[in-house]
C-alpha cells in the first residue's frame, strides 16, 4: 500500500510545469505507480486548463486569427522516420530477476549503466539523466543495508519493487521519499524480493556510523 505521496502543492506545480527537470521525473513515475495521486493530477489539470482558456479570452488579439490562417495554409512538416517493428524496453535485469518499470522511466532502461556490487549486499546501476543530479537504480538483497547516512542535499527515491525501512518508516513500491540534510537514516531490507528502488541526489551522502564514516571522502563514488 502507497503511504509516501508528493504534497498536494508539488503536484500543482508538477502540472503548472514549474518544478525542476528531475522533480517532474519522480513525480510522473510516482503517478504511474498510484491511482491516488493521479486523479489529484486530472483535476488540477483540469482546473488550470480553465484558468488558462479564461486567460486566452480576456487577451483575445485578433491578429492571432491571421497568424492561424497563415500557419495553416503553409505545406506541412514532413513527419519523422520511426523505424517500425521497434519496441521500447520496458524493464530491467539484475541476475536472473526481471523488474518491470513504471512508463514514465522506461525511456531510461537505454541510459543505464552496468550494474555494480557495492558493500552491504547492494548493488547500483547509473543512469544517465543529462540534467543535475546523480541518479541510479539500486537494488538491496533480503538482509541489504545502506550504511546510516545523512545528506548534505536532498535525496528523492522512488521504491519500484519490494520493500525497506530505514529507521524512520517502512515503504512498500509506489512510495515516494523525499529526504534532507534534516533525516538521518539507514535503509535495509528483508523482503524476500529485496528491493529495487530509483534514487535521485544532489550531493553526495554523509555517513555517520561506524566504519561507513571512512567511506566520506570518497562519498561522492558511492552512488556515482
Amino acid at each position: 500500500m502507497i503511504k509516501f505521496h508528493p504534497t498536494p502543492e508539488h503536484l500543482k506545480q508538477f502540472v503548472e510545469g514549474t518544478l525542476s527537470p528531475v522533480e517532474s521525473l519522480m513525480i510522473s513515475a510516482h503517478c504511474d505507480m498510484c491511482e491516488h495521486c493521479q486523479h489529484k493530477v486530472d483535476a488540477f489539470t483540469s482546473t488550470f486548463a480553465s484558468n488558462e482558456i479564461e486567460e486566452a479570452v480576456e487577451s483575445y488579439d485578433p491578429d492571432f486569427d491571421l497568424m492561424l490562417a497563415n500557419i495553416t495554409q503553409q505545406p506541412a512538416a514532413e513527419r519523422a522516420y520511426r523505424p517500425q517493428g521497434i519496441k521500447q524496453a520496458t524493464s530491467i535485469e539484475l541476475d536472473g530477476k526481471s523488474f518491470e518499470l513504471p512508463k514514465t522511466l522506461h525511456r531510461l532502461v537505454k541510459k543505464k549503466g552496468n550494474w555494480s556490487s557495492l558493500v552491504g549486499k547492494l548493488w547500483q546501476s547509473p543512469v544517465d539523466l543529462g540534467c543535475d543530479g546523480v541518479a541510479n537504480f539500486i537494488y538491496i538483497e533480503k538482509g541489504g543495508t545502506v550504511p546510516e547516512h545523512t545528506h548534505r542535499g536532498s535525496e528523492m527515491t522512488l521504491v519500484i519493487n519490494g520493500e525497506f525501512s530505514d529507521g524512520l518508516n517502512d515503504y512498500d513500491s509506489g512510495d515516494l521519499i523525499y529526504m534532507t540534510g534534516e533525516h538521518t537514516h539507514a535503509p535495509r531490507s528483508d523482503a524476500p524480493e529485496g528491493c529495487l528502488v530509483f534514487s535521485v541526489v544532489d550531493q553526495p551522502l554523509h555517513f555517520t556510523s561506524g566504519l561507513a564514516r571512512l567511506l566520506n571522502p570518497f562519498s561522492h563514488l558511492f552512488f556515482r
